[in-house]
C-alpha cells in the first residue's frame, strides 16, 4: 500500500467533523466533504469550535490549532477528494446510501485509495461489495467525541486485505488511537455489547427499578463507566440508537435487542436526546409526579389526562401524545 498522505472524510456530521479534526491535527491533509458547501464549512467551523476549547483549557497549543485548521479544506464535490489516499465514509446508517456511495467512490479513485467506513453496525461485507476493489474496503469505526475517545474498531469485511488492515493501523496509531480489530458481524464488538446495555437501561427506566440518573450512577459508581448507558444514548441521539437496536434485533433474532416501547416512543415524540434537548436522563432529580399509574400504563408514564406534566426539570406532554 502506498503511503497515506490526504485523507477525505465524507460527511460533516458530528462524526465527520471530529474524524476530519483528529486526522488534521496528525498531520494528514484533510477533505471534508458534504453535500453542500454551507454544510462542510460548518463542520469546519465546529472544529473550530472545538480547537478553541482545547486551547483555552491549555491541551492544545494556539500554533497547533492554527495548523490543524490550515490542513482542513471543506467540499461538496465528490471529483475534490478523487485522488486523496484514504476516504473515510461518515454518513446516515443507510446500507444502500452507503453502498452507492460506496460504488461511486471506488469508479472515482485511484485503485490504490482505500476505502473505510465508521458504520457502527452495518455489514462492511455488503457495504464492499458494492465497490470496484472490495479487497480496500474497511471499517473504521471511531467513537463520539471523536477527539476525545481512544478507541478505533477496525473491522475487517470479508474481502479486506492484510494490506490494508495494516494501512489503517498506521493511521490509527498516529491519530494516537487504540485499536481493536473484529470481523465482520452485526454490530461487530463495541457495539452490540454497548447498545445491549443501553437497551437494558431503558427497559429498567420503563419498569420502574430506579430513576434514570440512579441507573447511570450503578453504572458508572459500580462498574468505573465514565459516563452511564441513559446518558450516553442521549448523546448518541434516540433515534440512532433505535436504529441499530432494529437492525440488530433483525440480524440477530436475540431479544436482547427489541427495542423497548420507551425508546420507540420518544423517537416517535421527536426526543431524540441532545440534539433536541429532550432526554431519557433527565438532569435533575427525575422523579415522576403528577398522580397514580394506569393499569399496564409504563412507571415512566403519569395519567394526568390532559395536562402537562414534570420530570424533574423538563416538561413534556403526557405520554399518549
Amino acid at each position: 500500500m502506498a503511503e497515506i498522505k490526504t485523507i477525505a472524510v465524507l460527511g460533516a456530521g458530528t462524526m465527520g467533523h471530529g474524524i476530519a479534526q483528529v486526522a488534521a491535527q496528525a498531520g494528514y491533509q484533510a477533505f471534508l466533504y458534504d453535500v453542500s458547501r454551507d454544510l462542510a464549512e460548518k463542520g469546519v467551523r465546529k472544529i473550530s469550535e472545538n480547537l478553541k476549547l482545547g486551547v483555552d483549557k491549555g491541551k492544545v497549543r494556539p500554533e497547533e490549532r492554527d495548523a490543524a485548521l490550515a490542513r482542513i479544506t471543506p467540499v461538496d464535490d465528490l471529483e475534490a477528494v478523487s485522488r486523496c489516499d484514504l476516504l473515510i465514509e461518515a454518513i446516515p446508517e443507510d446500507l444502500s446510501l452507503k453502498r452507492s456511495l460506496f460504488k461511486k467512490l471506488s469508479e472515482l479513485c485511484a485503485p490504490t485509495a482505500i476505502l473505510a467506513s465508521n458504520t457502527s453496525s452495518l455489514s462492511l461485507t455488503d457495504i464492499a461489495s458494492a465497490a470496484r476493489g472490495p479487497e480496500r474496503v474497511v471499517g473504521m469505526h471511531f467513537f463520539n467525541p471523536v477527539h476525545l475517545m481512544k478507541l478505533l474498531e477496525i473491522v475487517r469485511a470479508y474481502q479486506t486485505s492484510d494490506g490494508t488492515v495494516q494501512a489503517v493501523r498506521g493511521v490509527g496509531t498516529r491519530m494516537g488511537k487504540q485499536m481493536i480489530e473484529v470481523r465482520d458481524r452485526p454490530g461487530f464488538a463495541s457495539t452490540r455489547l454497548g447498545v445491549a446495555l443501553g437497551l437494558q437501561a431503558v427497559r429498567m427506566l420503563e419498569e420502574g427499578v430506579a430513576t434514570a440518573e440512579d441507573i447511570d450512577r450503578a453504572m458508572e459508581l459500580g462498574y468505573g463507566h465514565p459516563m452511564g448507558p441513559l446518558k450516553l444514548a442521549d448523546l448518541v441521539g434516540l433515534d440512532v440508537r433505535l436504529a441499530i437496536a432494529e437492525y440488530l434485533y433483525k440480524e440477530l433474532g436475540s431479544d436482547a435487542f427489541r427495542p423497548p416501547q420507551l425508546l420507540k416512543q420518544m423517537v416517535r415524540a421527536g426526543k431524540l436526546g441532545r440534539k433536541t434537548g429532550l432526554f431519557l436522563e433527565i438532569r435533575s432529580r427525575d422523579r415522576i409526579s403528577g398522580g397514580p399509574l394506569r393499569k399496564n400504563q409504563p412507571a415512566w408514564a403519569p395519567a394526568l389526562g390532559g395536562r402537562r406534566v414534570r420530570l424533574g426539570n423538563l416538561r413534556l406532554l403526557p405520554w399518549l401524545r
